[in-house]
């Protein structure tokens, strides 16, 4: 099942890739609802780096939920279109769900970007659960994104 959510942020589209690929964001954007502690590499980069990254889950911060291993790749296709627009790819899979695909794309859009997050999920039976769960956690993250790019990217 494929789950799609799209934002207007009031940054350009440079700052938001710059900013999403900073580790720091993953943590802003999912708090208080999802915590993720990195087993492998012990530690999270200062920049996601194409790479697989293995960590533990938490539901509000404290609740058990499994592993995650994410697996970035990403593109710049700008150079496809007149202007800005570039992927970043999780093609995850953990505990529970035996694929995590989730693709993030950045446009630019007027003053600001488009930014949209696409996750496909399977978990077997548990697939309408994750899905519900990835509903209200993708709408979290973007109304997360819009906060941080109201304080001019504070992270505090």
């Amino acid at each position: 099942m494929i789950i799609e959510r799209t934002t207007y942020l009031a940054c350009s589209p440079e700052k938001c890739f710059r900013e999403l690929k900073d580790s720091r964001l993953l943590e802003f954007v999912s708090w208080p609802l999802v915590r993720f502690k990195p087993i492998d590499p012990p530690r999270f980069p200062r920049a996601w780096e194409e790479k697989h990254y293995l960590v533990s889950v938490r539901m509000l911060g404290f609740i058990p939920f499994g592993r995650q291993h994410i697996n970035i790749t990403g593109r710049n296709r700008s150079g496809e279109t007149r202007s800005f627009f570039v992927e970043l790819r999780d093609n995850g899979h953990g505990t529970l769900a035996s694929r995590w695909d989730h693709v993030i794309t950045v446009r630019e859009a007027g003053s600001g970007c488009q930014y949209t997050d696409r996750v496909e999920i399977k978990a077997g039976l548990l697939t309408p659960l994750a899905v519900a769960f990835a509903w209200f956690f993708y709408r979290h993250r973007q109304r997360r994104w819009r906060r941080l790019v109201a304080s001019g990217f504070a992270y505090a």
